[in-house]
């Protein structure tokens, strides 16, 4: 399984316009490309950064959509008034028993099969037993050695109370990976319609 996340640091005021136009176009869109397995967005209301999140069968279909979903990209960073990145990933682990409200996500550098195999066996256990627990998953670049976690909390409120024991994990994960952290980033989970199977 793949993904394509595009982000976008945007303006605060237009957060809602862009969510309207996941919910009424690029979600319907991105629905009937063979391939897709769908899409998430979570967004920053203080900030104005926002990522959407497109899962792929394969990197083959992840690929050909590529061209098909530029003018998509395009209106959205125009309507969120935003710069864009967009990143491509492979999805190594993804561990889900519901949805939540909103989510925490950590990119980190380093050794990904450590990375991966730390997160897998060292972590999620550890976050299956924090209160609020959601979902989470692992992708990964290895062209450039980055991986993405992301974790998702059934409330604000328990989101902001794992943070003490969510930083010990990722500091553990940095270190085995001999690597190091380079961003954490807490977001609303305002769309998600992302069917990736059980990869834990």
């Amino acid at each position: 399984m793949y993904a394509r996340s595009t982000t976008f640091h945007g303006r605060p005021d237009n957060i809602d316009a862009g969510i309207t136009f996941i919910n009424n176009e690029a979600g319907p869109t991105l629905g009937k490309i063979e391939g897709c397995r769908g899409l998430s967005l979570l967004v920053d209301r203080e900030s104005g950064q926002c990522i959407a999140t497109s899962s792929w069968e394969s990197e083959a279909a992840m690929g050909a959509s590529d061209e098909q979903l530029r003018p998509i990209r395009d209106r959205g960073r125009d309507i969120l008034g935003a710069s864009m990145q967009v990143d491509e990933w492979e999805i190594v682990v993804m561990h889900r028993t519901h949805h939540g409200e909103c989510c925490r996500v950590s990119w980190l550098q380093g050794d990904l099969e450590t990375m991966t195999e730390t997160f897998r066996v060292g972590i999620l256990p550890e976050l299956e037993q924090t209160p609020g627990f959601c979902s989470a998953s692992l992708l990964v670049n290895r062209s450039t050695g980055l991986g993405c976690a992301t974790t998702a909390w059934e409330t604000r409120a328990a989101m902001e109370d794992s943070r003490a024991a969510a930083n010990d994990m990722r500091s553990r994960a940095a270190r085995e990976a001999s690597g190091e952290i380079i961003d954490v980033h807490e977001f609303d989970l305002a769309y998600a319609h992302l069917h990736v199977p059980e990869m834990a």
